[in-house]
Parts: structure tokens; sequence; C-alpha cells
């Protein structure tokens, strides 16, 4: 029994009487050749089961694999279940898509232990862009090894040999201070994510929040502080999920260990969601009883009407990719910072 040759680029443009390079193109860049071209070679690939070249021996060829890894903190289902990280992703896709590049998303997952290594390390990808890694990361480490293109997201900030893109959240915090004193607060509440890799929920003292390995929490409640100047008091409840449930839980057990605060600034919206349901749970009036904040400014802040830091998260991921795009190697890093805005809603007030 005799079996058909596999048909082949070459194949395919010898029975059209083509170049292999129209082939190419059709497959690669159809900008450059006409529609009736087009449709001649997809007919007749078709025909002869021809599914277009080979991808994995082309990017063997060029060296390169026309892929971006993307790093996170956490694991996978919960960056594709929280808002901003889904807001950073639309925007980053969208310029990898313009360039014509596939993204790979790799969760870094637990710490690692001396047994195990990064899956950075095998990862086929042409650069690396982390999203929000605590200072001393080994997936980021390990990415820095391979010399790749790489560009970090939020944090860590400085230290890296890596471009940056994000946020001045010292500032856009000490905004939120500012915002608080005017109105009268003096004892505030902060409810923030994680400040170290272990886990842990409870209140952070300032030796802990100071000495805390995700920079921008630091960064926020160090802002915040700098904003409510001489006149304000911080009580920081950590919590090592970003979620609802932890928000809620956070604002209740704040308020039995520090009934005299007023104002509660969660970074995050989704923890002062979190926040703003417990509080009406527990029958307090938001911002008669309590005010609450948030940070981010995702589509679900408005429409509760949440007092929140707005920041360009779709624009910080086109940056993040931009950055990547245009990456020269021996070039210094490059840092980029996006501007931020106080959005002041309903669940802001004087205290009572």
């Amino acid at each position: 029994m005799t079996t058909s040759p596999r048909p082949t680029l070459t194949s395919i443009a010898r029975s059209l009487g083509l170049s292999t390079a129209t082939i190419s193109n059709v497959y690669n860049h159809p900008e450059r050749v006409s529609d009736g071209v087009r449709d001649r070679v997809l007919q007749a690939a078709e025909a002869a089961g021809y599914a277009g070249p080979d991808a994995v021996a082309r990017r063997f060829r060029r060296g390169t694999s026309d892929t971006v890894g993307v790093v996170f903190t956490d694991e996978m289902s919960f960056a594709l279940a929280d808002p901003a990280s889904v807001a950073l992703l639309a925007g980053l896709s969208t310029r990898l898509q313009e360039a014509r590049l596939n993204m790979l998303l790799l969760p870094a997952g637990p710490p690692l232990d001396d047994s195990r290594v990064s899956n950075v390390m095998s990862a086929v990808v042409d650069g690396f862009i982390f999203y929000s890694v605590p200072e001393g990361d080994p997936h980021l480490a390990a990415a820095l090894r391979r010399r790749l293109p790489t560009v970090v997201v939020d944090e860590p900030r400085d230290s890296v040999d890596a471009d940056w893109v994000g946020l001045d959240d010292g500032a856009a915090a000490a905004d939120l201070g500012e915002h608080l004193a005017h109105l009268g607060h003096r004892n505030i509440g902060v409810i923030t994510s994680r400040l170290g890799r272990s886990r842990y929920n409870g209140p952070a003292d300032d030796r802990r929040w100071s000495e805390a390995v995700y920079s921008v929490q630091r960064n926020r409640i160090a802002g915040l502080q700098s904003g409510l100047a001489d006149d304000g008091a911080l009580f920081v409840e950590e919590r090592f999920e970003n979620s609802v449930e932890a928000g809620a839980d956070a604002l209740q057990a704040l308020l039995v260990r520090h009934p005299e605060v007023t104002a509660v600034c969660c970074f995050g919206d989704v923890l002062a969601i979190g926040a703003l349901e417990a509080a009406r749970r527990s029958g307090l009036s938001v911002p008669g009883d309590v005010t609450i904040t948030g940070f981010d400014d995702i589509p679900e802040a408005a429409r509760v009407g949440l007092t929140t830091v707005q920041q360009p998260l779709a624009e910080k991921g086109r940056v993040a990719g931009e950055l990547l795009l245009s990456h020269a190697h021996g070039a210094a890093p490059r840092k980029r910072f996006l501007p931020t805005s106080l959005e002041v809603r309903a669940t802001s007030g004087p205290p009572r």
C-alpha cells in the first residue's frame, strides 16, 4: 500500500506556479498578497490537506518563539478572577496581538525550596513580564539569569535589572490620607493584602509593614501615614488573600480591636467591597458610621459608589508590552510611572 507524500509549502507553491515566498506570505503576512492569490492558495492547501508552515520548525530556524511569558505571584485561578489582573491582561494582550505575539501565563505558585527549579527556566518564550512579585523573588531571579528581555509590573520597583512600569503608590496613598484628614478623620484602619511570603492573617505592627517584601503595600501604608501628617493614627489589618471574604473578615476584626476607627482604607477595591458588605451586615451606615475607601477603581467600584484611587490598569498592561517590544540589549533599565487620581464618591464623609 502506498501513501501520498505529505504536502509541503514547496509542493503547494509548485502546484500553483507560485514562489515559496508567496505561499509563506499568505500564512504569515497576508497583507502582502492580493485577495485572489490568497484564496487560490488556501483552496489548494485545503484540497491537499496542507495545514500551513510548521510553526515549531519556523521558530527553531529563527531562534524565537513568538511568545511572551507572563508570571503571576498567585495561582492562575486567582489571576483570572481578580478584576485588576484581568484588566491588566486585557491591555497587555491587545499590545502583543498587534505585534503578532502569543502570551503564555505562568503562575509562580508557592515559594521555591532547594529541590525545585522555577518553571520560568524551561518556559519557551522570548521574554518575560512579571506582575507584582515580592522582593527577592526566585522566579524573577531565574528569569534574569536567562538574560531575556524582562519587564516588571508594580513590584519590585528598585534594585532589579529590568524595565518597570507602575505607580507612585506612596504619592497616591498620601492624596487619600490628605482627603481623610481634611474630612476630620484621625483614627484610620488599613486593610491590606499580604505583606510577607508566608500565610498570615491578623494585625500588622509598624515593624511588619515597614519591612514588607511587597513594596506596593509598604509604600501605600507609608504614603497614607504621610498624608495624615501628625494628626492621625494607623491600625493595619493584613490578609493573605485579596478577596471579598478577606475584606469582610478584616473589617470585623479591625473594628473589634479598634472601635475608635472612623475610616478604613482598603488597598484593593475587592477588599473594600468585602468591607462594605460586612459593615452593612453589621448595621453600620457608610459613611455615617464608618468611611470606607479602596484602591484600583475596578468597574464594580463605581457601581457601589466607592471612594477609591483610580489607576490605569489596561494602560499599564499596554505599556508593559511596549517596554518589552522596545527592549534594547545593554540599555539601562527604564521606569514608567503612570498617573493616578482620587475618585471621591459616596462611601467617604466626615466622622460622626
